[in-house]
């Protein structure tokens, strides 16, 4: 870092040329960003998605499907809205409720617009149906139209964000440092961290399927570690300026202050690489995204900011409106060592209070997040709630069950095998209803479908029905559930038929298929991911620390710590508090806000060990270093996990759910971490295990 260090000082100037020239040419692909993601990232790789690329490529069947809804149902205006969309292109077929009664009901009614399956900018269609039907009375919804109001939503919803974070930001950090200079410079950086990772996104998003929803994860995890870490920075800059050269000051900041910052990044970056074993298609995102901006947060942080820093000299103290007393003011002190005086009572207080957040987890119920993720000002919602209410679309589901034979499907015993399969679905409880060529002719049994093909004029029109559903060696049977596809009775259907031995080869899909994938491929890797997060982190603490306990209790209290905010989030989510309607919680929250939070809880863990660590090694004694240790990161360390709680926070009052969801659950955490955590649990038990603190096998002592 020695090395490293003075080159950064002796080539700033360089380094700031270099930097801008990035920025500029980023500026230009980070806009392009929102037009290139799609979808909310909900996808696996496994037999819903296979089923549904055969159905569309060998049956013929719309992959996407938006449905037009009349409210009131005026005869002359559906004809009127249908005869425009016909005119686009990429429209497979309209089912009109002028001609299927099913579809017109209270006087509300919805035709089904399906796309051709090779739609290369279904966005761009959907905008393109939006802009024809314009009119009262007539809106839509469905799939691609939800998509594509979440995507404008999320952009709305980083606007509105920042807009509310980042003037916050500014406050406390002019609290922390007083100047407008050394107060603005971390915004600055952030701000050209979270750009340059949009910028490399779009490079990357040609080969990569990126969701709506990294718009909002890269900048909430970019700008809110970027400024943490120049916050520590320039903390321990002004503490060595004191006695020393600008560029000097900046050299040892960079060896002491940037150890902490790469440590701490790599807990973060640990976090979320844990999460690609999850094969779900967001977690991928969130990992790529999260990585991209925490390692270019840990790269501008130690290159842009100490550079910019030699440019600003002296002048980083200009406009001053705070006098900031150095190091470790009397009060912290004072709390410190009121601390250490009492360190039973402080970690029975602490586990009690981190214990009554858990209680409401026990009730907690994971979801995948539906239509319910928009607001209902958005016309998408009301659209669907309105079809919801008036002809219960949320009440039954439909599966497919593909099936394969190489024979075909016309012989005696491809008849019987259908027949067979047939009545053991309509066998089940859950199931309202089967289309087959037996239900579709009203045909009762194999031997009487075998004696009208022997007729040649009912044998054509049967072929013509067997052939809808069959194709060469497959065939697909829609299986109507009398139950939503998001239920859990949908999710015990498809795991319990998918074990069935039916004669021959086959697959589902469908939303009660798809909804079983996501959870049963989360359920079957958390652990691991968990496991991965907490043996690699104690490693690298045990590393930095040269120390057993260190990282034990970390893991110990961060998982403690987690645990009572999922406790927090369910009661504000799922019990409806705080102005929120009572709901559930979105299946990928606890593992984003786990993998992120337990990464970040770490930089508060690295500046505060870090700094009783120097004290230790200089000569003090464990509870001494402890009370330095503590005294002069406090004010440090609450200003960085209030910069995260405000940045993380102000997504509380954004409009889609899960980013709400997520910010929320990640301030939380970061609160109790930062307060009881970081500065209740850790000196008191570091004052409990004394110099066991330090204690690390077969090496030589740390003093």
């Amino acid at each position: 870092m020695k090395t490293f260090s003075k080159f950064i000082t002796a080539h700033a100037k360089a380094i700031v040329a270099i930097w801008l020239v990035l920025f500029i040419a980023m500026v230009v692909f980070a806009i392009q960003l929102p037009s290139k993601l799609q979808g909310d990232g909900f996808f696996v790789e496994a037999d819903h998605s296979y089923v549904i690329n055969e159905l569309a490529k060998t049956f013929d069947l719309p992959a996407d499907t938006v449905l037009v809804v009349f409210d009131p149902a005026e005869d002359k205006k559906i004809q009127e809205t249908l005869q425009k969309l016909g005119d686009i292109k990429d429209i497979h077929s309209i089912q009109s409720p002028l001609e299927d009664a099913s579809l017109q009901k209270n006087g509300i009614a919805y035709a089904m617009v399906h796309f051709n399956n090779n739609v290369e900018n279904l966005p761009e269609v959907v905008k393109e149906v939006r802009s024809l039907i314009e009119d009262d009375g007539v809106s839509i919804t469905g799939g691609p139209v939800i998509s594509e109001d979440i995507n404008t939503a999320s952009q709305k919803d980083l606007a509105s964000a920042e807009a509310i974070g980042l003037p916050i930001a500014i406050v406390v950090l002019l609290l922390a440092f007083g100047t407008v200079i050394a107060a603005i410079l971390p915004i600055i950086i952030g701000v050209v961290t979270v750009v340059t990772a949009f910028g490399i996104l779009t490079l990357l998003s040609g080969g990569v399927n990126l969701s709506i929803f990294v718009l909002n994860i890269v900048p909430m995890l970019g700008l809110a570690l970027s400024i943490d870490f120049a916050l520590l920075f320039i903390n321990r800059y002004r503490e060595e300026r004191a006695h020393t050269t600008i560029a000097q000051a900046i050299q040892t900041a960079i060896q002491t202050a940037g150890r902490s910052i790469i440590f701490s990044a790599v807990c973060v970056m640990i976090g979320l690489g844990a999460m690609i074993v999850i094969d779900v298609e967001i977690f991928h995102n969130i990992a790529l995204g999260g990585t991209i901006v925490v390692l270019l947060a840990v790269v501008s942080g130690l290159t842009l900011l100490p550079a910019t820093m030699i440019l600003v000299g002296d002048r980083l103290n200009k406009w001053r409106i705070l006098r900031v007393k150095p190091g470790g003011a009397n009060r912290w002190r004072g709390f410190a060592g009121f601390v250490m005086k009492r360190p039973v009572t402080i970690v029975i207080v602490a586990l009690l209070l981190l214990g009554i957040g858990m209680i409401p987890l026990k009730d907690i119920r994971l979801t995948i997040p539906q239509v319910d993720s928009l607001p209902t000002k958005y016309d998408a919602r009301a659209a669907y709630d309105k079809l919801d209410e008036t002809f219960g679309l949320g009440e039954t589901s439909t599966l497919y069950l593909l099936a394969e034979r190489k024979k075909g499907w016309e012989d005696e015993e491809a008849r019987n095998i259908i027949y067979t399969i047939q009545e053991q679905l309509l066998d089940d409880p859950l199931v309202d209803k089967v289309s087959t060529i037996y239900t579709t002719a009203n045909i009762k049994t194999p031997e009487e479908l075998s004696a009208s093909l022997e007729i040649p004029q009912a044998a054509q029109q049967l072929k013509s029905v067997l052939n809808a559903f069959s194709k060469d060696t497959q065939l697909f049977i829609p299986i109507t559930l009398n139950v939503a596809g998001s239920s859990t009775a949908a999710q015990e259907f498809a795991r319990l038929w998918m074990d069935k031995d039916l004669g021959v080869d086959f697959a589902l899909g469908g939303q009660a298929k798809f909804n079983q994938e996501i959870f049963d491929e989360i359920a079957s890797k958390i652990f691991l991911a968990v496991l991965i997060i907490i043996v690699s982190t104690f490693f690298i603490l045990m590393l930095a620390f040269r120390s057993v306990l260190i990282p034990i209790k970390a893991i110990i209290m961060n998982i403690i710590g987690l645990s009572s905010a999922f406790g927090i989030l369910v009661y504000i989510f799922q019990y409806g508090h705080f102005g929120i309607e009572a709901g559930s919680i979105v299946l990928i929250i606890p593992v984003i806000v786990f993998c992120l939070v337990f990464g970040l809880s770490m930089d508060y863990e690295v500046f505060l060990i870090s700094r009783i660590q120097e004290e230790y090694l200089k000569g003090s004694d464990n509870t001494r270093a402890t009370i330095d240790g503590l005294t002069s990161t406090s004010r440090i360390i609450t200003s960085a996990a209030l910069i995260m709680i405000v940045i993380t926070g102000a997504f509380a009052f954004t409009d889609v759910m899960p980013v709400k969801q997520i910010g929320v659950g990640i301030a939380v955490a970061v609160a109790l971490d930062a307060t009881i955590i970081r500065l209740m649990l850790v000196p008191s038990l570091m004052k409990l295990f004394g110099d066991w603190n330090w204690w690390l096998p077969f090496a030589k002592k740390n003093k």
